[in-house]
């Protein structure tokens, strides 16, 4: 018994020290993120990197995706709700999956996948080679020039990466209704336009801003906890991806919440 509390309270202790460091860290890079935009820019070429790598590099598997679910969703509304007398719903319902529910979270589950991997592990290999203790021996803040280009170029990223397919995914719908359907441009734009909000537009940017948020601060924050090994650098990586999920999953579900409240 006493073993048992004994592990128990260590446990306790290791999970409260994360958490004070996380908040440590949380805090640290929201007064350089100050900094960086009130102050002098030294990261500018990490920043540009960031967004080529984040969002340029991700085109290609987004427009795949977004165009394959524009199309799942039209077939199924076009052959489902009419046989219910609601064929007027497909509309609502490409707004609803693409622009305010799958478009941001998918966009989310990509870049944490390819771009919170990469982060993690590179931070996790400058930890091993001694590089963060380079920059920190010639007075350069680490969060300043590694931590905070990341979390602005990946929360822009996210978000233009949103848009693009938000316009694939409707994109790919209309391709599809088109030939099966006989849907002129103009009804399907006309039809799209009168059932799309403002809201919806407002609720779709502001979730990828947040998620762009958490992918780049989960994944900064687990490649510098590796500490001497190598082979810590692939756990962290995929701990930082496994959170990400998961924090993306559960956020998603508090602002959809929100925004219906």
């Amino acid at each position: 018994m006493t073993v048992l509390l004994e592990r128990l309270g260590a446990r306790t202790r290791r999970v409260a020290g994360s958490f004070v460091y996380a908040a440590g860290f949380a805090i640290e890079v929201a007064r350089q993120l100050v900094l960086f935009f009130f102050g002098k820019r030294p990261a500018l070429r990490v920043l540009t990197l960031q967004i080529l790598f984040t969002g340029v590099e991700a085109l290609a598997v987004i427009a795949v995706l977004s165009l394959s679910l524009g199309a799942v969703v039209i077939i199924q509304g076009l052959s489902l709700l009419p046989q219910f007398g609601q064929a007027a719903l497909t509309y609502t319902v490409l707004v609803v999956v693409i622009t305010r529910e799958l478009g941001p979270i998918l966009t989310g589950f990509i870049v944490a996948a390819r771009s919170g991997t990469a982060i993690a592990t590179e931070l996790g290999t400058m930890v091993v080679n001694r590089e963060i203790e380079a920059y920190i021996a010639t007075g350069v803040n680490p969060i300043a020039y590694l931590v905070v280009p990341r979390l602005i170029g990946v929360t822009v990223s996210v978000m233009l990466l949103n848009v693009y397919f938000n316009v694939f995914g409707l994109a790919g719908a209309f391709f599809v209704s088109r030939p099966t359907a006989g849907v002129a441009l103009w009804e399907y734009v006309t039809q799209l336009g009168a059932v799309l909000q403002v809201r919806d537009l407002l609720g779709s940017a502001l979730k990828s801003a947040v998620f762009g948020v958490i992918i780049a601060l989960v994944s900064c924050h687990h490649g510098l906890l590796v500490e001497q090994s190598s082979t810590e650098i692939p756990q962290q990586a995929i701990r930082a991806v496994s959170r990400c999920f998961v924090l993306l999953i559960v956020v998603n579900a508090g602002l959809t919440l929100v925004y219906y409240l």
